[in-house]
């Protein structure tokens, strides 16, 4: 019995009937290449000071000489059940006690402004300043650490929950 070796055609597709080749054309990969060196350039321009970072709400608030239409210091505090019992500082009455459902992002920002307190070993209890400005912007500063965050960057609805604290 005479027996020819099996050998496979010169294009195997490795029985599979199609190919398993990068098909990545050439031309995408240099213009992602392109995209992540340029977005390097700039950040580094930036870190350097070669570039300026554009300015903070609070910058350009002091530059258009924006006035604070309203203001409340206000505590934040846990409250039973999950509640967040919101008070005025000045007067001690409670503002607002939020249930668990209604105090999501109430939660969210004081979470994050809470972390920068732990850090500092500051006091949680210590008073938040809430403004209404004359350009129409919302802010809530943390009193102990000077941290300002700009409450209209979350939508209306957020925002809104922060507002009705100013009544």
């Amino acid at each position: 019995m005479n027996t020819v070796p099996h050998s496979a055609p010169s294009n195997s597709y490795n029985g599979h009937g199609h190919s398993h080749e990068n098909t990545v054309p050439k031309g995408a990969l240099v213009m992602a290449c392109g995209v992540v060196l340029v977005t390097l350039a700039l950040t580094s321009a930036t870190q350097l000071g070669w570039i300026s970072p554009s300015p903070s709400a609070s910058e350009v608030r002091s530059a258009q000489a924006a006035t604070a239409l309203s203001t409340r210091i206000l505590q934040f505090a846990d409250g039973a059940g999950g509640t967040v019992v919101v008070t005025d500082a000045s007067s001690g009455a409670t503002v607002h006690v939020y249930d668990g459902e209604g105090s999501g992002f109430i939660r969210g920002v004081l979470r994050g402004m809470g972390r920068e307190r732990q850090k500092r070993a500051i006091p949680m209890l210590a008073p938040y300043e809430l403004n209404h400005w004359s350009d129409g912007s919302l802010s809530l500063t943390d009193t102990a650490t000077n941290r300002i965050v700009e409450l209209g960057a979350f939508g209306p609805t957020n925002r809104a929950t922060f507002q009705a604290l100013l009544k």
